[in-house]
This record gives C-alpha cells, structure tokens and sequence, in this order.
C-alpha cells in the first residue's frame, strides 16, 4: 500500500498531467467530499484493510465499535500507553509523529526543504506583528503525523489560549515530495492557536490541513488549557503541527537541528519529554 501511494504521488507532484490533476484535488471542496464520505457507514468497510496495510497495534487503543471510518482514525488511545513525566520544567510532544526543528532567523524567518516561510505568513497577520516579531531568534518545530499514527493531539504546558484564527487555503500531501516543491505549511488551510503558557512564555501550535483531511477540529477556542490534555484531532489524512516557541524558552538536543538540516525526522509519542526549560523567556 506504501508503495503504491508512493508512485502516485510521485505522478501527482513529478509530472506535468499530475500537477493537472493536483489543482483539482487540492481544493477544499474535494476534502470535504472525501470527509464526508469517511463519516459515513458505508466507510467502514475500509477498516480492517487499514489497520492491516498499516500495521496499527490497535491493542494502545480503548476497545470500541466504530460507526464509520473517521471513528477508527482519530481512535482513543489507553492513557497509560502515553505517560508523562512530571516537572514544570518538562516540554512535551503535543502527538505522536516524526519530529524536525529549526532555527527561525531574527528576521522570523526559517528554511525548510528548500522552501522559505516567515512566521507572520504561517500564522496569517501582518509581517510587522508584534505576534510574528515575538517569536525571533526563536525554535520552529514540525511533527508530521502519519497515516497509521494517534490522531488526536494535545497542550504542552498549562496555559491560557490568547486567540484561534482558521485560515483557509489548499490541501497538498504533508510528505516531503510536496514539501520540496511547494511552501505547504503556508499555503495549506490551517489552524493557528496561540497560547500564553505557564512555563514557556508565548507559543504558537498551528495545525496544518492535508490531502482527503475533513477537517481539523480543535475542542476550544479560548479559555484556560492543562498540560498533557487534548486540544483536538485531525481527521482522515496524516497532517502535521508546527509549534513555534521563543527564544531561550526550550533547550533541545542539539543534534535534533543536525538530523533537521540532513532530512531525518525523530519518532515522538503524545506527551514524550523533547526538550526542557532554558534560561529566562520573558527577557526577549
């Protein structure tokens, strides 16, 4: 099954009649048809067939039936499968995925694949925004959740959400064959929430839409949030979420930015320690 929707993806996005075909599925209104169809009971058929093709141990998942297929996809995963450990100090895995982080610039600008992003493009405001400027000199992180990963996601520390802004765009592939040919975490739709936390100042966790994804949803939109509890769940499609964190906030490994540079990604479980509390946040 891998393969194969490796060899049509390399159509869509290598060849000239594929990226034909991608202006078409690209567009919104495919992955809300598509969304649609996997929130119905005919879509459950698919369900044993994805577990197997994908190698799911669904015995990390609550026992359940499941109406339709979007209900095995964002799955409820058994608590004491993802711990977390104890410590304000700690900065935890928002999901599970593979991870990658970069340095943005102290222009709030930062390089991925090839592909040039301003912090103010990604979560949708003005250039010269104090939000966007924030976050200089700052850390750029990109979990990038497989098809066959827990789709719901969570907080990484205690906080206070600051404001929720949906902006709309396409719907590209989070691989990295899209990655390379197309800006994608600003051109596709998203969700941006940022938050004043606890113990890390100012963050921003943007949950970025993909190909046959129904839809982001997210459980609030304001209020108070708790380290560790879950904000939301992506539907059908893996996805991805770019966190963007101040500078001095975090301290991560180092070598995390040099597998980064090389085009490696880290395996990270939901609430996983990456990294720890540094220095004084609020001196920026």
């Amino acid at each position: 099954m891998e393969k194969e929707s490796s060899k049509i993806l390399r159509f869509l996005y290598n060849t000239a009649p594929g990226r034909l075909v991608l202006k078409f599925i690209t567009a919104p209104f495919i992955s809300k048809i598509g969304g649609a169809y996997m929130d119905s009971a005919i879509s459950k058929i698919h369900i044993k067939s994805f577990i197997k093709n994908n190698d799911i141990d669904m015995s990390e998942y609550v026992k359940e039936e499941y109406s339709c297929f979007n209900d095995c996809f964002t799955r409820n995963i058994i608590e004491e499968k993802r711990p977390m450990e104890k410590g304000d100090d700690i900065f935890i895995s928002p999901c599970d995925g593979l991870l990658s982080a970069y340095h943005i610039s102290d222009k709030s600008e930062f390089y991925i694949k090839k592909n040039y992003y301003t912090v103010a493009d990604l979560l949708g405001c003005e250039k010269d925004d104090e939000l966007a400027k924030g976050f200089e000199n700052g850390t750029c992180l990109i979990f990038r959740l497989c098809v066959n990963n827990y789709h719901r996601y969570g907080y990484v520390d205690d906080g206070t959400i600051i404001s929720n802004k949906e902006i709309p765009g396409k719907l590209h592939t989070v691989r990295p064959i899209a990655i390379r040919r197309y800006p994608i975490f600003i051109q596709n739709a998203r969700e941006a929430t940022v938050i004043e936390t606890k113990n890390f100042g100012k963050i921003a966790q943007v949950e970025v839409g993909a190909l046959m994804i129904g839809k982001i949803k997210n459980h609030k939109k304001s209020g108070n949030v708790k380290k560790g509890t879950e904000k939301g769940m992506f539907l059908y499609g893996g996805s991805t979420i770019v966190m963007l964190v101040k500078e001095n906030a975090i301290e991560l490994p180092e070598d995390l930015f040099i597998k980064s540079e090389e085009g490696l990604e880290v395996d990270v479980k939901f609430r996983q320690t990456i990294g720890k509390k540094r220095g004084d946040i609020y001196a920026n």
